[in-house]
């Protein structure tokens, strides 16, 4: 699974400190540790970044670049002329940016599709239309064809597009868990040749600090025997990284035989796989959430 790293983020009290300062520092430590870590992308999200954004995301491209000249980067603003200015300054790599994201709002598509296509940029189609956050999986289905219907005329092949159908927090809405693995299943037949990604960790959002990298890295296997090709994801979560680079079978196995309800004894398991076993009955809705589920 390929890992997006999440933790260049303007939310972060270091990081948006740095940005807010032009301080190279603590950005460049960033970079090097997610290359470290094995990140394949490196995401660089200044959130909306209204005032300054068209100068800063420029700026940050060239101070990771400095460090980490052969990582591929995601340019992750809702300002379209910061990732437009960043696009004009980004060194080629072996794969190309990624924006992200493009909305499903002709309002933004069409102006960030062509914006894609002129500088050869991958990008992230997030399905949020015009209403919002879907309702299910055909909801996300239909939002899927009608930008990547208009990405394709504007001449960017499926192969280029990301598509995120978006986490939402379990502990808030667990059906829409469910709808985002039933569309990412359903996204080969939809866009044949797209790849796949989402904010895994959203998943968790809003629940103890002491349960969400369980959370996160159950929903990371259950999307991927769901066809999910990439997360952006936490890249200080070891356990993560190791699932999505094939270390940790075990843990896929049970968490997939859970899901097929061809699960062991579960007086048989470690407490560790216990724990992945009850998380994926809390996503799929069979338990209802609680902050005390592990401890049921």
């Amino acid at each position: 699974m390929i890992l997006i790293g999440e933790s260049l983020n303007v939310i972060s009290t270091k990081i948006g400190k740095a940005f807010k300062a032009r301080d190279p520092k603590p950005i460049q430590e960033e970079a090097l540790f997610q290359k470290e870590k094995g990140m394949d992308y490196i995401d660089i999200n200044l959130g909306p970044a209204k005032k300054d954004g068209h100068e800063l995301m420029p700026w940050v491209v060239q101070v990771v670049q400095e460090v980490v000249p052969d990582v591929p980067l995601v340019l992750d603003t809702s300002n379209i002329d910061a990732i437009e200015e960043a696009l004009k300054v980004i060194r080629p790599t072996d794969k190309p940016p990624i924006i992200n994201s493009i909305m499903v709002r002709p309002a933004r598509y069409e102006k960030m599709v062509p914006m894609a296509a002129k500088y050869d940029a991958d990008f992230i189609a997030l399905m949020w239309g015009p209403e919002g956050l879907p309702r299910d999986e055909h909801e996300r289905a239909a939002l899927c064809v009608e930008l990547l219907y208009y990405a394709n005329e504007a001449g960017i092949p499926n192969e280029k597009i990301w598509v995120d159908g978006i986490v939402t927090p379990v502990n808030i809405q667990q059906p829409q868990a469910i709808a985002l693995m039933e569309f990412n299943s359903m996204l080969p037949d939809i866009a044949p040749g797209a790849k796949s990604t989402c904010g895994v960790s959203n998943v968790s959002n809003g629940t103890p600090d002491h349960l969400r990298g369980i959370i996160n890295r159950t929903f990371t296997v259950m999307l991927q025997k769901h066809g999910m090709m990439s997360v952006i994801a936490d890249p200080r979560d070891d356990q993560t990284i190791a699932i999505a680079k094939g270390q940790r079978q075990d843990i896929v196995d049970l968490v997939y035989a859970v899901m097929d309800g061809n699960e062991p004894d579960r007086s048989t398991l470690s407490k560790e796989l216990l724990d992945y076993a009850k998380t994926v009955d809390v996503i799929l809705g069979r338990t209802l959430y609680s902050d005390s589920w592990l401890d049921l």
